[in-house]
């Protein structure tokens, strides 16, 4: 009698787990994340990699939040709040004798760590003038603000 009920319980909440399931995307690990989400998120970090490659560092600036509480880290130095971050890029690839090169954004996974914040691990890659490739890999924190998702947080590594 037990199997006779559970069997058909246990139909049931799988069909309505995959029903449930079919307007999310998994993303690593289990994390289940809606698609706007991870679309929203990636959109942010496309349009940062068109301005750079544009040269154009303010516009790549947009996509992080435009607050002294923004943290910035890479290699053992943290640039403190939305300027410093910029002074830092400024510094490292438009100050004299340096340059932006072509960026490339990949391994992209987004993971959602509620409604209005999301984690993001991925590579980054640079083609210069002369040859040189420089690149590594990053891990963002991004939340949801009323015009959009912005960066909050960036810790970048290069080999």
């Amino acid at each position: 009698m037990l199997t006779r009920v559970t069997l058909p319980l246990v139909l049931c909440l799988v069909s309505l787990r995959l029903a449930v399931g079919q307007n999310r995307a998994v993303i690593s690990a289990g994390s289940v994340i809606s698609p706007d989400v991870r679309l929203e998120v990636e959109q942010v970090l496309r349009r940062q990699q068109e301005a750079w490659n544009r040269h154009d560092l303010e516009g790549f600036m947009t996509g992080y939040w435009s607050s002294p509480e923004l943290t910035f880290f890479s290699g053992a130095h943290e640039a403190r709040g939305w300027k410093g971050a910029l002074d830092r890029y400024r510094r490292t690839y438009q100050s004299e004798g340096k340059e932006m090169g072509k960026l490339e954004f990949s391994e992209l996974r987004v993971e959602a760590l509620g409604s209005d914040a999301a984690f993001v691990r991925g590579a980054w890659h640079l083609t210069m003038s002369d040859g040189t490739t420089p690149h590594g890999l990053f891990t963002l924190v991004f939340r949801k603000f009323p015009d959009g998702w912005k960066i909050v947080h960036d810790h970048t590594s290069a080999e």
